[in-house]
Formats: structure tokens, C-alpha cells, sequence
């Protein structure tokens, strides 16, 4: 029996050796196919996203991952490119799909918790970017979600969210948020005052305006409030200290300041402050105010030829025009003035282009912050 099985063994083992080298020579063809098909994949995915073919791009890559689904940075790349063709459907399930994986490390589960909250933002679902961003909260991507969802929340005009947002990132050391922060209480004040709580609209305004560096605004609106509620010397007071901390700003409140000074008999001393402002910075809204307070025709049409001397555009023309119309023909021309010179007359946000009749603390068009010049576009 002992001799069978030696002659057994002495004859299997060459046919063991021989099964062994034909597995390991196709196992190792197999992984040559493997290696040398998911470079090929990823770089026909590059090369056609750098000749700005994303449709075949996205194919190339997908053709990658399928090749290799273990391959993180291959994730990342086709969920970018179908958040940016606006598959945000597909780019939140190559995300999700990450976040699945058991054995993702926790910095690439951090990036795709961040890339799944763009996804989610870009498609407009706000509620769940806020989620995903919050739960960043302690990673690497922390100032960078905190940063979206400050954005998220003045969208929403969530305005203490936002300000305790700023708060945070200014901590952090972001950067500074005073300004910022400063006109989410103004929006809180502005809330509470629409719903009757003036003590809440006051103390809000308080605390923007004690932030260092506040925004110009803070004053803007409690001298308005003032002038509402017919405290006319409180408002011209409030606009007083505007104008020594923001001067560049008080031409935007300079006719609500000549109002109040007629409603509390002080023509004559508010007279005398816009008459210096307007000859160190001429404008037309001084000029207004100006001829609220000051109505004899000589003197109003002085200031006005003086003001096209200084600005020669149509703007300025007009008020001369109409000192010196007399008949149809005068009035024809004048209405002509006025048309052409209305699309000067706007305010033009310096970040974005954004121009807009009125003056916006907030551009509509990029959602920035104090993005527009006090000055309308005539006289930059």
C-alpha cells in the first residue's frame, strides 16, 4: 500500500506544477487586461473633457469605475461632472454610493459628505444640504460648509442662523464678519418692525450698531424709524452720526434729511451741512435736498448750472432744461433728456454688473454684501 501511494504522489506532482503555472500565467494576463484597461478608460475620460466633450467624458468614466469600483478618485471625478451638467440626481448617487463603503477612509468620506452637500445645494434641495453640510462639523471641511451655510440661511432669511454662522467662522478666524453680521440684525430689526415689535426692531438696531465696523445701514433705518414715527430731531441725529461715520453713504438718506429738518424748524442749520457736502462732493441727490430746503428760483438755478459745470451728463442737464423751458418745444426736449438719462441714473453692483433703479444693501444678482456704490452710474 505505502508503494501505491508514493507512486501516486511522484506522479500527481508534475501535473500539480503544471495546473499551478497555467492559473498563474492567466491570472497574470487577466491582471495585465485589468491594469492596462483602466489607464486606457481614465485617459480617454481625460482627454475628452479637455477637448470639452463631457457626454463621452462621462461614458469613459463610467466604463472606468466599472472596470475598477473600488477606485475613489474615479468617483469623484464623474460625480463632478454630473454635478456640473446638472445631473444632480446622478452626482447624489455616486456620492451616496461612497459614503456607503465600510472601508472609505475618513478623509475621503469627508470629501464626498462635502461633495454630496454641493449636489444637494445646486439642485436646490436646502433643506438636505443643510443636513449634509452640518455633519461636516469638526472635519477639515468645516469653514467651508459653516462658509455654505451661512449662504444658505440668508437665502432662507434665516437671519439669526446666519449671524451666529458669521459668528462662528469669525472665531474660527476666517475672517471678519462685522459688517456682515451687522446687517443680519438690521434684517431682524427690519422683521420685527413689520410685525409690530418695536422694542425688538430697537434692540436689534443696538446691537448692530455696535459692532465694530458696522454697516452704514444701521443708521440709515433707525433714522427712518425716527422720521416715521414723527421724531424728526432724532432721525436728523441719527443721520448726523452716519454722516461722520460713513459720509460716502449719507447721500443716499440727504433728502430725508432735509425733510426732517423743515418737520423739526431746523431748515437753516441742515442747510448749511448739506451746502458743505454738496461742494466737496457734488451730487444730485445733495442737490435735491438742497432745493427742498432752499427754493428761491435763482439760487436753485444756480446750483443746478454749477452741478452740470461739475458733471456734465445728462443727468445734470435736466434740472437746467427745466429752469429754461418756456414753451412745447422746451418741454419736448426736455422729456427726451429725462428718457436718455434714466439708465444713467442707477446704481451698479461692483462685484457682479447687477444695476438696479435703487439702492440695494444686498445685490440681488450675486447676493453680496454693500456691493454698490452710494453713487449712481453718472457720477462714478
Amino acid at each position: 500500500m505505502f508503494d501505491f501511494d508514493l507512486q501516486w504522489l511522484l506522479l500527481g506532482l508534475p501535473l500539480a506544477f503544471a495546473l499551478g503555472w497555467i492559473a498563474s500565467r492567466v491570472d497574470l494576463r487577466q491582471w495585465r487586461r485589468d491594469e492596462r484597461a483602466q489607464p486606457t478608460a481614465y485617459f480617454k475620460g481625460l482627454n475628452y473633457l479637455l477637448n470639452e466633450q463631457p457626454d463621452r467624458a462621462i461614458d469613459a468614466f463610467i466604463e472606468a469605475v466599472q472596470n475598477d469600483p473600488n477606485t475613489t478618485e474615479l468617483h469623484f471625478a464623474l460625480g463632478n461632472l454630473f454635478r456640473r451638467r446638472g445631473e444632480f440626481e446622478r452626482a447624489v448617487r455616486v456620492h451616496q454610493h461612497l459614503l456607503q463603503r465600510a472601508d472609505l477612509p475618513a478623509a475621503e468620506r469627508d470629501r464626498a459628505q462635502h461633495a454630496l452637500a454641493q449636489d444637494y445645494t445646486k439642485a436646490g434641495l436646502f433643506d438636505r444640504a443643510e443636513q449634509a453640510f452640518a455633519a461636516l462639523t469638526g472635519s477639515p471641511f468645516e469653514t467651508e460648509a459653516r462658509l455654505a451655510l451661512l449662504q444658505l440661511h440668508e437665502r432662507a432669511r434665516d437671519w439669526r442662523a446666519a449671524a451666529d454662522d458669521a459668528a462662528q467662522l469669525e472665531r474660527a478666524g476666517a475672517g471678519s464678519f462685522a459688517s456682515r453680521i451687522a446687517h443680519h440684525w438690521c434684517e431682524i430689526a427690519l422683521e420685527a418692525e413689520a410685525g409690530g415689535d418695536a422694542e425688538a426692531a430697537e434692540a436689534a438696531l443696538q446691537r448692530a450698531r455696535s459692532l465694530p465696523g458696522a454697516s452704514a445701514r444701521a443708521w440709515v433705518i433707525a433714522g427712518q424709524r425716527h422720521a416715521r414715527a414723527g421724531r424728526h430731531a432724532d432721525a436728523m441725529a441719527a443721520w448726523d452720526e452716519l454722516r461722520q461715520r460713513h459720509p460716502t453713504a449719507f447721500v443716499l438718506v440727504a433728502p430725508d434729511y432735509a425733510a426732517s429738518a423743515q418737520a423739526s424748524g431746523r431748515s437753516g442749520e441742515a442747510l448749511a451741512v448739506l451746502g458743505a457736502l454738496h461742494a466737496e462732493h457734488p451730487s444730485r441727490d445733495l442737490m435735491s435736498a438742497l432745493d427742498q430746503l432752499d427754493t428761491d428760483a435763482a439760487h436753485m438755478q444756480a446750483r443746478h448750472v454749477a452741478l452740470l459745470a461739475q458733471q456734465p451728463t445728462l443727468g445734470a442737464v435736466a434740472p437746467v432744461l427745466h429752469d429754461r423751458a418756456r414753451d412745447d418745444t422746451d418741454r419736448a426736449v426736455l422729456t427726451v433728456v429725462e428718457r436718455a438719462a434714466t439708465p444713467l441714473a442707477r446704481y451698479r453692483c461692483a462685484a457682479c454688473g447687477f444695476e438696479a433703479q435703487r439702492y440695494f444693501w444686498q445685490c440681488p444678482g450675486c447676493l453680496g454684501w454693500d456691493t454698490f456704490p452710494p453713487q449712481r452710474l453718472e457720477e462714478q
